[in-house]
């Protein structure tokens, strides 16, 4: 099971990355992350792949009355934590979120 803190900076980047694709570094490689929306931001799915296609990431996460649940596409929840936990979305994107001009990632 991963660790809490982990966790919890895992969820803060899946809710900090911007709807729509865009491009970070993970365990020293690039790569791409499609973020969606469903049921009015209720749930995300999250895709990753290494730019080099060595890597890919998918999760789905649901905000449920009982509390939030995240679930792994055909991989450990440990992988997605541990990526999320370390990916860091590039400069020129964050810099866009921050000035309100995400529509472009």
């Amino acid at each position: 099971m991963p660790d809490h803190d982990d966790f919890s900076k895992a969820m803060e980047t899946l809710k900090s990355l911007p709807v729509g694709t865009s491009y970070g570094a993970a365990y020293g490689r690039r790569y791409v992350v499609s973020k969606t929306l469903f049921n009015d931001g209720k749930s995300i799915k999250l895709v990753g792949e290494a730019l080099d296609g060595s890597d890919y990431i998918s999760l789905n996460w649901y905000d449920l009355n009982a509390g939030p649940r995240v679930k792994p596409c055909e991989m450990p929840l440990e992988k997605v934590i541990g990526f999320l936990s370390v990916f860091e979305m590039d400069a020129q994107a964050g810099r866009a979120l921050a000035r309100g001009e995400a529509h472009w990632l």
